[in-house]
């Protein structure tokens, strides 16, 4: 459920109504990473930067194997009204590093996933990806008032865990044969998540390792 959301804060000995616009998609911009809603201008950049199969092991997409299939990749994307991609843009060198994205987002209860997060190998292991979360989960809970974001993995990407687990976020559990993989096994999904309290720490922590 997206939409603007509308609610009380006491301030100074006032009631104070604040509004939050649930439904934006604005570009965030970093030191090594720019967050450019994702279009179809993206698609070719997307393509080369998803040359390695090794990238693609545990996505729920299967890689495109010619720019008419990443086409058709990215108008899947596009057409998801749960999602609000990024593509994620070297701002260095402006190209195209991979996308993530925000999904299942509500405003009335204030809460968003972060997924569908991938990058290219020559982007892996610099930084980009770290600075990336920073700045969704910037968005998140600054500017969205969030009070949840949470992430989902397959539980065999031991690498993905880990750097849920270094941004801060807990683990919560597991969702049993909660996914179905692109090659029809039936996957579980850990669950992690990061609330509205924790993030000034995390926010700190973060800001000083990027």
């Amino acid at each position: 459920m997206l939409r603007n959301w509308l609610s009380s804060e006491a301030i100074a000995g006032r009631t104070v109504e604040i509004v939050t616009d649930w439904t934006s998609h604005a570009t965030l911009t970093g030191e090594r990473v720019r967050l450019e809603p994702l279009t179809r201008d993206h698609t070719k950049g997307l393509f080369a930067a998803g040359s390695d199969p090794a990238i693609w092991t545990w996505l729920s997409l299967r890689q495109p194997t010619d720019l008419t299939e990443a086409e058709a990749m990215v108008e899947g994307i596009l057409a998801d009204t749960d999602r609000r991609a990024w593509a994620q843009i070297d701002a260095r060198t402006g190209e195209v590093a991979g996308t993530t994205s925000f999904y299942a987002m509500n405003a009335r209860h204030k809460i968003v996933s972060v997924g569908y997060t991938w990058i290219g190998s020559e982007w892996q292991r610099t930084g980009l990806n770290r600075e990336s979360k920073l700045l969704l989960l910037r968005h998140a809970f600054d500017d969205l008032g969030a009070n949840r974001v949470s992430w989902e993995t397959d539980i065999r990407n031991l690498k993905s865990q880990k750097a849920i687990e270094r941004l801060g976020a807990q683990r919560e559990g597991v969702l049993r044969a909660h996914r179905v993989r692109p090659d029809g096994t039936i996957r579980d999904t850990v669950v992690y998540s990061l609330t509205g309290p924790e993030w000034p720490a995390v926010r700190t922590a973060l800001s000083s390792s990027v």
